[in-house]
């Protein structure tokens, strides 16, 4: 040893010399001499009541036979007939005297319980433990039968054996009451039992084999997810395939993910597929109005699950929102999905690595605590501060005890079957058999992921958690695919790769929805045939909705189209890895026109020039308007500038992106700074911009707005022609505007007809009139140059002026 005494080291001999030796005696005592444990005042005299109420009960049976006999003289003709009675209640006293001495004296107890009773315990523990268990119960039941002879033999005046062979007699006599008693009773449990019965149905669906005809082939979109539910299937049908390796079935699957992804048609196609039974449970199943229905009804769903699992083999139930389950009220926001569900679960949301991973936990909790609002420690005495939860403990949903109930029906003990197997085995002292393994695979979907209890995602009731999300552009051609082929149309691989990177977002019910809003506009056009332009309408109509029945004045209506134009026009020259989905200047609910850009391809990370394309875009509105109107502009534009200061101030101050390294997302929720006042956000906010970050943040957005001013300017002519396309079909697709930035065919529009002199003329004139009656703000109406050669299908497919006659007196 190389630290304290080592067992060849002098020392070690000399203080072990010095330890005190206890005497063998003393030991002895201090080891042994126990006194009894002390029981309680009902286990001290509860056989003592017993055999006094005995006493009384035979007291009143000899009352009764001779009515006329007086008080006295019973009790004294029953102290000299019962005195066995009086002789074990004595025994008793004395008994109990014996354990009291033994519970205060040492000496007392050893010497009975070793000198006097030791050979007794010692040869009955020999026996095994169950054993002796069926033994005293046996003398258990004689005792007690042995009493209630007794007291039968007074109340029928005759020996106590002959007295239990009379009671199948005195049952049979009194039986018509009994059953009446019985019926009344039986009656008022009847109406709780039919109320709760009532109350405890519907919520629940079977689907048997062959019930459901979806597949997984009718699933799209969502591959990498229903590769791993068929795996779960697998090991239902198959459980030796894994249990034979010393493994588990996983029993459990949630599904989690933006509303209409697919999770309840992947759950129907595991219906479709599977060979066993279905069983479906609604939302709203376990919400009830009185306590206690919704653990009846847990209790009722798993006993029909573990029947239909017997006699199938297996059976799969999907609880669809599984948040209205609720939650218990957790106190840390941790588990499964951690404290970051508050992200965006829009699927091409900035993403960045996860920096936490190789941080300290000690460092990653005050970092966490600090972007959470809570200040772990005071500035001035460091004390720390107590974090207090506030709020009632039980988190909504079903109800008080059904989460329990159904947390224990998912993992917890599993009886033996049947009454034969758990009482009549037992009663003969054989052990129950063990219960069978039943194939349940659980299945949840929801919404809130964050609103689920932790303790029913953990392993052993949920083992697997998987997210469907917004399907990938493949997924999205694949799906659009699967739609379009149920129906008659005209659309191309071209026009489907088209309509998936226009649409991010869709999941497979809005593209269901999609698709049939297009046959509708098919089927009012009086065609058998879905055309490009009813995907295009039916698109429009979906995200933008109807625009309102306004009409702007010519003046208006050309600055309004300038504005979009501006951005489509900086949109289209700036962002090479987005496209424009639509532009329009018809008035919606909120706006007075839009610009709507898409990403041609799914990406997960930004960069500098992608957010100083983005600010371009914005500032567009401005430049634009300033350029095109002599230095006025708008008030519309507002927005645009708080979209472009919001992006310039996370570039300089929180991304890395201006000419700073330090992050000030850290100085406003960690609190630098001053006094109290420093520590309000907006005053901390104001200090910030009003100092070199502010500085550095408008100098960046001035070197931006000059570069798309100067972008603009040598767009004018470009700019004219989509505010001219815009003024007259107001609402025209990305394409289009591809079509006459370039000038080339569109879909609909002709771009080569804004790249002539002719149009030049026009459109510089028709400008300069709007301009003229800006500035003297003249109500006198300006004719707009209708561009010639327009078929009429060209205008009703872009959905143009409602008067079109109007607009081209030559059609």
């Amino acid at each position: 040893m190389t630290n304290g005494l080592g067992p060849h080291d002098p020392g070690a001999v000399d203080q072990l010399d010095e330890l005190p030796v206890l005497d063998p005696s003393t030991a002895y005592r201090v080891t042994d001499r126990v006194v009894r444990p002390p029981v309680s005042f009902w286990d001290r005299s509860k056989l003592l009541i017993l055999l006094m109420g005995l006493w009384w009960v035979l007291l009143w049976a000899s009352l009764s036979n001779n009515p006329i006999e007086p008080f006295s003289a019973a009790v004294g003709n029953e102290l000299k007939a019962l005195w066995w009675i009086e002789a074990l209640f004595g025994l008793e006293v004395v008994r109990q005297i014996h354990y009291l001495i033994s519970e205060r004296s040492a000496g007392w107890h050893h010497f009975w319980a070793e000198r006097v009773f030791g050979g007794v315990n010692r040869a009955t523990h020999k026996i095994n433990d169950w054993n002796r268990y069926r033994i005293g119960r046996a003398l258990k039941v004689l005792f007690l039968l042995a009493i209630l002879a007794v007291i039968l033999a007074a109340f029928f005046h005759t020996s106590p054996l002959v007295s239990l062979f009379q009671v199948p007699a005195a049952f049979i006599t009194a039986l018509p009451e009994l059953l009446q008693i019985l019926l009344y009773v039986g009656i008022l449990l009847l109406q709780f039992v039919a109320l709760f019965w009532f109350l405890s149905r519907g919520g629940i669906d079977t689907y048997f084999p062959g019930d459901v005809k979806t597949r997984f082939t009718d699933v799209w979109g969502q591959d990498a997810v229903l590769d791993r539910v068929k795996e779960n299937i697998i090991y239902l049908k198959d459980p030796d395939a894994i249990e034979s390796r010393g493994g588990y079935v996983p029993g459990g699957i949630l599904l989690w993910g933006p509303p209409g992804t697919g999770k309840t048609l992947i759950a129907e196609a595991v219906a479709g597929e599977t060979r066993n039974p279905f069983v479906f449970v609604d939302p709203g199943a376990f919400t009830n109005m009185f306590m206690g229905v919704g653990i009846l009804k847990v209790k009722g769903l798993f006993r029909k699950l573990r029947k239909l699992a017997l006699r199938y083999g297996g059976v799969v139930v999907f609880f669809d929102e599984a948040d209205s389950l609720g939650n218990r009220g957790a106190l840390t926001r941790g588990g499964v999905f951690g404290p970051a569900m508050g992200e965006d679960l829009s699927p091409f949301a900035t993403s960045g690595c996860r920096g936490v991973s190789y941080m300290d936990p000690t460092s990653y909790a005050q970092v966490s605590a600090a972007a959470s609002g809570f200040r772990t420690q005071d500035a001035e005495d460091h004390r720390v501060r107590p974090f207090k939860m506030m709020g009632m403990g039980m988190g909504g949903g079903a109800g008080m005890g059904t989460l329990q109930s159904l947390l224990s029906e998912l993992s917890g003990l599993k009886k033996p079957r049947g009454i034969v197997n758990r009482l009549v085995r037992r009663t003969l002292g054989f052990p129950p058999k063990a219960p069978p393994k039943y194939r349940i695979m659980v299945m949840m979907a929801t919404n809130m992921p964050e609103s689920l209890d932790e303790a029913l995602l953990r392993p052993g009731r949920i083992d697997r958690i998987y997210k469907v999300g917004y399907p990938s552009k493949a997924g999205r051609i694949r799906t659009y695919q699967g739609y379009f082929s149920k129906v008659k149309h005209e659309l191309t691989d071209e026009n489907m790769d088209r309509l998936a990177t226009v649409t991010p977002y869709a999941t497979g019910a809005t593209i269901k929805d999609l698709v049939n809003e297009s046959l509708i506009n098919a089927i009012r056009a009086e065609r058998e045939v879905i055309t490009w332009g009813d995907v295009v309408r039916a698109k429009q109509l979906k995200e933008l909705g109807p625009p309102e029945d306004v009409e702007y004045i010519e003046r208006e209506r050309h600055a309004v189209a300038i504005h979009e134009a501006c951005h489509a026009v900086t949109a289209a020259r700036m962002r090479r890895d987005w496209s424009i989905d639509v532009a329009t200047i018809e008035k919606g609910g909120n706006y007075l026109g839009m610009v709507k850009p898409v990403r041609v391809e799914d990406t997960f990370t930004r960069w500098r020039t992608d957010f100083e394309s983005d600010i371009m875009v914005s500032l567009a509105s401005l430049a634009g308007e300033k350029m095109f109107f002599g230095g006025d502009n708008s008030s519309g534009l507002g927005s645009d500038l708080e979209n472009a200061t919001r992006v310039a101030i996370f570039m300089e101050g929180f991304w890395g992106m201006g000419k700073t390294v330090a992050s000030h997302g850290v100085t406003r929720e960690a609190g630098v700074g001053g006094g109290q006042e420093e520590r309000n956000p907006r005053n901390r906010e104001n200090r910030m911009l009003s100092g070199s970050l502010g500085n550095r943040i408008e100098a960046n957005l001035e070197t931006l707005l000059q570069r798309t001013r100067e972008l603009l300017e040598q767009n004018r002519l470009e700019v004219l022609a989509v505010a001219h396309a815009l003024e007259q079909f107001k609402t025209i697709t990305g394409e289009d505007i591809v079509a006459i930035l370039a000038g080339t065919q569109g879909p609909f529009i002709d771009g080569s007809r804004y790249h002539t002199e002719q149009f030049r003329e026009l459109a510089e004139e028709y400008h300069s009139k709007i301009v003229e009656a800006h500035e003297s703000r003249n109500p006198d109406h300006i004719e707009f140059p209708v561009l010639p050669g327009l078929a009429r299908d060209q205008l009703e497919a872009v959905g143009a002026f409602a008067d079109r006659e109007a607009v081209d007196p030559t059609l």
